[in-house]
């Protein structure tokens, strides 16, 4: 199996775009993580059943609410480098999506638009009305899901290396996502994905079963752009300057939801309500644990919208 394959199956799902004391929680162990960056210990962590699955969740810090979703074949220890800043005021919720980490894959046709719904149920169940939320790739497309079909509780979102349709892809990255299946099983056997998956999984036996459902999923045809124009929440776009999305793809994206439309003005008067971060010297396989990636995305969710204007950037060389 090629590396660029390997990849591909890491991304998985990049083809698409709280209460503590809840009495359904059963409590588990810390999250596993890595020598060099290991996540902090949780305030909180169990498991929820939601619609048929047992959903694992971690809670960190302390503040606003912040649902963090990871990307395919990973858990939110994916975001073990960016956790603690993340943390730093924030409350933040990792889930293991559908078939990863800590929650099993079980027998439910695995779709963004389910596992949509269930997010928006995880978090009313940890007693949640509304909560800010950042995807990266699979998590992505599910955050995008969540907030088309639950905007009443998404406040504001971040979509990082996400897109809206299927040709946003570089036309080799959809033959090597066709390639996934339980046939390559064998061939990650010596894989730090596999590794991380059987060390915590509920039924490591079910690694194949996910690797066929990540791939009957990222072999179907979609496009999600007339649902683009349902997000009325400031939405915030994130990509690296070499990601697996064709530029014009994130542009038009960025456009649809409104921005880069014409010049914000001289006052910002035209300042669209969404941002767009293009992060250089970053892939789509490196751009989840990119510093860049909170510098940018935290004053998004802080609503932060004013600069230091010209006199002041003058006065602080002085």
């Amino acid at each position: 199996m090629s590396k660029t394959l390997l990849f591909a199956i890491l991304a998985s799902a990049a083809a698409l775009l709280a209460c503590p004391d809840a009495t359904n929680a059963e409590e588990t162990k810390p999250a596993m993580t890595t020598e060099t960056n290991a996540l902090p210990k949780p305030e909180k962590s169990g498991l929820l059943p939601i619609n048929g699955l047992n959903y694992y969740y971690a809670i960190y810090g302390k503040g606003e609410p912040l649902l963090l979703l990871h990307g395919g074949l990973g858990t939110t220890d994916m975001f073990a480098p960016l956790l603690p800043k993340l943390a730093e005021n924030r409350t933040v919720i990792g889930v293991d999506l559908q078939g990863h980490g800590r929650t099993a894959l079980g027998d439910r046709p695995f779709s963004l638009e389910a596992m949509g719904d269930d997010m928006a149920d995880v978090v009313k169940a940890l007693g949640y009305d509304k909560v800010d939320v950042m995807g990266y790739s699979l998590g992505g497309g599910v955050a995008f899901r969540m907030a088309v079909q639950h905007p009443e509780a998404v406040r504001r979102l971040v979509l990082v290396s996400t897109g809206y349709a299927a040709d946003g892809f570089y036309a080799e990255m959809r033959g090597q996502q066709a390639q996934v299946s339980a046939a390559a099983a064998d061939f990650m056997k010596d894989t730090p994905m596999y590794k991380s998956y059987v060390a915590v999984a509920p039924r490591p036996q079910d690694f194949p079963k996910l690797l066929d459902a990540l791939g009957n999923f990222m072999r179907q045809e979609y496009d999600y752009s007339a649902d683009v124009a349902k997000l009325k929440m400031p939405v915030m776009l994130a990509y690296g300057d070499s990601d697996m999305y064709k530029p014009e793809h994130e542009i038009k994206f960025y456009q649809m939801l409104g921005g880069g439309l014409k010049d914000a003005g001289w006052m910002r008067e035209n300042l669209s309500q969404n941002r767009l971060a293009i992060l250089p010297n970053r892939t789509h396989y490196d751009v989840f644990f990119a510093p860049e990636l909170t510098a940018a995305a935290l004053p998004f969710l802080n609503g932060e919208t004013k600069v230091k204007t010209w006199d002041e950037v003058v006065s602080e060389t002085k």
